[in-house]
């Protein structure tokens, strides 16, 4: 699960350009991107990308207030560094385990846990932006990497996107609902629109 290949065939390229153009390329072109970009046992780039979103999300929480983890700013470092070498890996890489066993269920012809892994760290790509303080961002982000995450699964997997939104479900209710705030941010976004409508 932790395999990095040296040189793969068709993996992505290294470095903070090659993490750029793949934030572009996966939000605006998820298909073909999802179709070129993710190589059999080539796991290390997408995971690096989907830490360094998380790391980019998790910090724009704590400038605008959304995580408290006390005003110095040596403990939001040292919040940052444990998310980042530890909690973004560790949940992703469960994700993956997850979701690759629903996929042995329901998609018997498949691609492997690397595959996966690439999958779920390619589709947080919109939650870079949800640590903004606007509840409605960090919905459409989470329902955007939702999709993405489906769109990911069919294209590497090789299955219907129907099925793919089966076997990604759970997946991304545990991500996106809760990891990147989607459920919390969906109620709050509903409250406010209560608020203002007539009834």
């Amino acid at each position: 699960m932790t395999q990095w290949v040296e040189n793969p065939t068709g993996g992505r390229d290294r470095g903070p350009r090659a993490i750029v153009r793949a934030w572009v390329e996966v939000m605006v072109r998820p298909r073909r991107f999802f179709n070129v970009g993710v190589a059999p046992g080539d796991q290390a780039p997408g995971l690096v990308f989907g830490v360094f979103v998380t790391v980019i999300e998790v910090a724009s929480r704590m400038t605008f207030g959304g995580i408290g983890v006390g005003d110095s700013l040596s403990s939001k470092l040292f919040a940052l560094i444990v998310v980042g070498l530890f909690i973004a890996p560790a949940v992703l890489h469960l994700t993956a385990a997850l979701q690759t066993a629903i996929l042995m269920a329901l998609v018997p012809e498949r691609g492997g846990i690397s595959e996966t892994v690439q999958v779920i760290g390619y589709a947080v790509a919109p939650c870079l932006l949800a640590g903004l303080p606007f509840p409605e961002v960090r919905v459409a982000c989470t329902l955007y990497g939702s999709i993405l995450l489906a769109i990911g699964t069919s294209e590497v997997h090789g299955t219907s996107l129907v099925r793919a939104v089966v076997v990604t479900a759970i997946p991304s209710a545990l991500v996106f609902g809760y990891g990147f705030g989607g459920v919390d941010a969906l109620a709050t976004t509903f409250q406010s629109l209560a608020g203002v409508v007539p009834w």
